[in-house]
């Protein structure tokens, strides 16, 4: 019976601080933002473009490979559905 009142003594909630306003708050949050951003290491505009010039290379190579294979199997559906007229 010693520890339940114990445990109830303890619950007892103790006041609550008060919250900064929004804004105060949204300050910080940007605060803290831009410290990260500071922090972040950036590749160079040579390093990005190389690498969008990949991105783009392999997204044409797969156009590429889709549409072919598209009219390929386009045409051998045409040829199925004429045999039998």
């Amino acid at each position: 019976m010693k520890e339940n009142k114990v445990k109830v003594e303890e619950k007892k909630v103790q006041p609550k601080e008060k919250k900064p306003n929004i804004f105060k708050r949204m300050g910080r949050k940007l605060k803290e933002t831009f410290s990260e951003i500071k922090k972040v290491s950036w590749p160079s505009k040579s390093k990005v473009f190389k690498q969008v010039a990949v991105v783009f290379g392999v997204v044409l190579c797969f156009t590429v490979v889709i549409v072919l294979m598209d009219l390929g199997l386009g045409q051998l559906l045409k040829l199925l559905t004429n045999i039998g007229k």
